[in-house]
């Protein structure tokens, strides 16, 4: 891992931040307002070939790994423009896909979620299950000719923007009768799915919906991978997850820390600007500081998991996780302390980035269990649930 990046990714970097730009965050806060979607930069960033960048050529990708689609990530939330369903479906659903699915199932989906023509969901909370995935209860059966899926899934981003969703269930072990992890492509108009929207007290053009699972009856083709090998299937998207949550962090962090710095260098109440004192500016460097530790840890986590070092790649992956949500609930709050009672109106846009930057706490993991992930993992304490 080289700390100087390449000319192509520092390119890369460029015209994506170009991109996000040209839409910014005015007109990302008017779709979250009136109830629009992001879909015109979506396409837009598809077409120019950013979403794939990390899925492989011969799909439609661009042949590069979680490095280069969490630049693309990054650069679009400093832009004031991020794209949550990046999380979610060329990481998660384009890697499973990618490196389990048969090669009908990578010529169906890939060049889509390249392109950005297909957007896939994910779905693996359930309400009785919450953190503990172990707990799981969404089975499926086997039919004559396939699968029959049932079940019930919480807080699932872009169904109403997705054509399929990558569902985490459970078969029953035909020598044991017990369930075990595994994964199907589900078509949201199947006959039998259902999903109404949970309102939520967040200004976001990305929706969060319950899913329901009514005997969804489904081709054998559905089944990504191989069944026994599903968990491990499971944990290859879910670092991914943990990279990409990381950059929608720091790219919000970095926003907001912008907007901070801009305007106590210019907002003058005595006879310097107010940037020139250090109750802002020491804040503020701190961020700065807490931003630049936390992108070094999603870049090694990156880097890791594009070595194939997937173990050492989760336990960064939960670090950079852990460290870029808290700058970003810091980098929002302080922003909108430097900026007074401007800070709370919409001409400025910063209060409205408090919300989103405290779900990066919670979601896709929340800190406390990445904290008992460390504990028991890197620390090698006993588990505590």
């Amino acid at each position: 891992m080289s700390f100087v990046e390449s000319e192509e990714r520092q390119a890369l970097r460029k015209a994506v931040g170009e991109l996000g730009k040209k839409y910014g965050y005015a007109w990302f806060n008017q779709q979250a307002r009136t109830g629009g979607h992001t879909t015109e930069l979506w396409l837009e960033a598809g077409k120019l070939g950013y979403l794939g960048v990390n899925l492989p050529e011969e799909y439609g990708g661009g042949g590069g790994g979680m490095a280069d689609l969490s630049i693309v990530l990054e650069e679009l939330g400093a832009a004031g423009s991020p794209l949550l369903m990046m999380v979610v479906s060329p990481s998660i659903c384009g890697t499973v896909i990618s490196r389990f699915g048969t090669d009908e199932q990578k010529q169906r989906w890939l060049p889509g979620l390249a392109d950005g023509t297909t957007i896939m969901a994910f779905a693996i909370t359930e309400p009785d299950a919450g953190s503990n995935s172990h707990q799981i209860t969404t089975t499926a059966r086997r039919t004559d000719d396939g699968w029959s899926l049932s079940g019930r899934k919480v807080f699932i981003s872009g169904l109403d923007v997705a054509q399929a969703v990558l569902v985490v269930g459970r078969t029953e072990d035909a020598r044991t009768g017990k369930l075990k992890p595994a994964l199907f492509i589900v078509p949201v108009d199947a006959p039998g799915v259902e999903f109404q929207q949970i309102e939520m007290d967040l200004i976001s053009p990305d929706k969060q919906f319950s899913l329901f699972l009514d005997d969804v009856h489904l081709p054998r083709e559905a089944l990504v991978g191989a069944e026994e090998a599903a968990l491990m299937q499971l944990f290859a998207g879910l670092n991914p997850e943990r990279i990409m949550a990381s950059a929608f962090a720091v790219g919000i962090a970095r926003h907001a820390l912008d907007k901070a710095t801009a305007y106590v260098k210019e907002r003058q109440v005595w006879k310097a600007p107010i940037g020139a004192h250090q109750g802002l500016a020491h804040p503020l460097a701190q961020i700065k500081i807490e931003l630049e530790l936390a992108r070094l840890m999603m870049q090694k986590a990156a880097a890791l998991y594009d070595a194939g070092d997937d173990l050492a790649a989760g336990e960064a992956a939960n670090m950079a996780k852990y460290a870029a949500g808290e700058v970003a609930v810091r980098a929002t709050d302080q922003a909108v302390q430097s900026l007074g009672g401007n800070g709370m109106t919409v001409e400025y846009g910063v209060a409205s980035l408090v919300a989103a930057a405290r779900a990066t706490r919670i979601a896709p993991v929340s800190r406390e269990m990445i904290l008992n992930f460390v504990a028991q993992h890197s620390l090698g304490l006993p588990k505590s649930y």
